[in-house]
């Protein structure tokens, strides 16, 4: 692992010791659900509806029953919600139908899903299950690439596989919740705080 990444890592553990994921969740049904959710929106958006949907479905078996009218108007407040209501009741029924109302492991079984990309299955793995992964989000990818992990013409896809090269596979789990708060509080689409950035002399944003 190169100096520069060490220094990275040494630097978003002074930052964030303790980044974890910002969604509100109590099981592995929870999270993948929350997951979902949190496409397009704000964790704290997924944040304030979620309370009231598991309350009222808290299992795989009472989501798949869920009146699709009823999903639809707890999930207004938050961005592409018919589509959602759509995809947690049918993944819901898919769990209880073929996985014994578990969250699978599998990657492959996850992404399977309705409403369930790499980006989201990633997640899952990595806080349900410990299995080291890198969530590319809009702040991960933002964030690699200004950091000159990755180009800035590099898909998704791309950034994850540098992140997975760029980095030792034993600070994955951590390492993406940290580059997720870095980009989200401090290094800003707009108006990163570059005055103040500790990484300042390795990055490579042109407007900084």
């Amino acid at each position: 692992m190169s100096n520069h990444a060490q220094k990275i890592i040494d630097v978003l553990n002074e930052m964030f010791p303790d980044a974890k994921a910002e969604l509100d969740f109590t099981n592995n049904f929870e999270l993948l659900i929350a997951v979902v959710l949190s496409a397009q929106t704000t964790d704290v958006g997924v944040n304030k509806v979620t309370p009231v949907l598991f309350q009222k479905y808290s299992t795989p078996e009472k989501m798949m029953h869920a009146p699709i009218e009823d999903l639809e108007n707890i999930l207004k407040s938050i961005g592409l919600y018919k589509n959602k209501a759509k995809n947690i009741k049918a993944l819901s029924k898919i769990l209880y139908e073929q996985h014994d109302s578990k969250v699978p492991s599998d990657r492959q079984a996850l992404e399977a899903l309705p409403g369930v990309g790499r980006k989201t299955t990633n997640v899952v793995i990595s806080n349900a299950f410990n299995i080291p992964a890198f969530a590319v989000d809009t702040h991960v990818e933002r964030v690699s690439k200004r950091l000159g992990i990755a180009n800035t013409n590099d898909n998704v896809i791309t950034v994850e596989k540098k992140l997975m090269e760029y980095f030792d596979k034993k600070h994955w789990l951590k390492l993406h919740h940290q580059m997720i708060f870095f980009g989200r509080y401090h290094c800003k689409a707009q108006k990163p705080n570059c005055a103040a950035c500790p990484l300042f002399d390795i990055c490579t944003y042109d407007k900084k």
